[in-house]
């Protein structure tokens, strides 16, 4: 059963940084696409940023030049590097990747971007 672990969230002061993690289990091949979402209170969810399987990213724009993701594919791992973070940054970050057309998702991790 395929399985994602996001870690790493927390309280962060505006323009702090902060590194997510999503760790991926159960899969018998590394997934083709990564993906970062997030979601605010209120809010729908929102893509934050994608990576294949090459290192090939792309982000939302409301992050692009402040949010950086990366993989270790053996590791089976996925980081988001989020730099410069803004309140708007505040949400429910969640992890995301399709395995043999099922959509799986992280339980999400709480960063909070306050003073």
């Amino acid at each position: 059963q395929v399985q994602l672990v996001e870690s790493g969230g927390g309280l962060v002061q505006p323009g702090g940084s902060l590194t997510l993690s999503c760790t991926a289990s159960g899969m018998i091949v590394r997934p083709y696409l990564m993906a970062w979402y997030r979601q605010a209170p209120g809010k729908q969810r929102e893509l934050v940023g994608t990576i294949t399987r090459g290192g090939d990213t792309n982000y939302a724009d409301s992050v692009k030049g402040r949010f950086t993701i990366s993989r270790v594919n053996v590791k089976r791992t996925l980081y988001l590097q989020m730099n410069s973070l803004k309140p708007d940054d505040t949400a429910v970050y969640y992890c995301n990747t399709v395995v043999a057309g099922a959509n799986y998702w992280g339980q999400g991790t709480q960063v909070t971007v306050s003073s």
